[in-house]
């Protein structure tokens, strides 16, 4: 989820953004939509990257980056989401115990919630690199397979212990 560093939630500002060049004296930022307009947030704008925010769940990791909240609900739900910003509260817990079980029932609200689907609809509809899975993540998992069990059986007598 590279791709999320470089996208940006602003406090007070609707939708999301693409930051374009950090300064001393603020952020350029671009809107993820058709106009693509392009503005100066000075040093009090309140700037959240997408990469560093996370969802809370119910495991002992108390947290799950919003990357991989994404995926989850992309391989549920695909491009087409059952719900939208403006759907009642109930259908919005339902969606999310749907697409993730694990999440924190308590400290996750509606209104969380409400982000999150907004969210991933710009993206889908904007930056859809965001959702596509890095060949470096890729090739790690594939040779992380590999490299497990030895290949022959002179690699199982260098593995046995002396």
């Amino acid at each position: 989820m590279e791709a999320l560093k470089q996208i940006a939630n602003i406090a007070g500002h609707s939708g999301l953004y693409r930051i374009l060049k950090p300064s001393r004296s603020g952020v350029i930022v671009e809107t993820l939509d058709e106009k693509k307009e392009k503005t100066m947030m000075g040093p009090s704008a309140r700037v959240s990257i997408l990469h560093d925010i996370s969802v809370y769940v119910d495991t002992t990791d108390e947290s799950m980056p919003l990357g991989e909240v994404f995926m989850a609900i992309a391989d549920k739900f695909g491009d087409e989401l059952p719900v939208n910003a403006k759907s009642a509260n109930d259908e919005l817990t339902d969606f999310m115990e749907e697409a993730l079980p694990d999440y924190d029932r308590e400290r996750v609200r509606p209104n969380d919630i409400k982000k999150i689907v907004s969210w991933y609809s710009i993206l889908r509809k904007n930056a859809p690199e965001v959702f596509e899975k890095s060949e470096a993540a890729e090739t790690a998992d594939a040779s992380a397979d590999t490299t497990d069990a030895p290949a022959n059986e002179a690699e199982q007598e260098e593995q046995k212990p002396a």
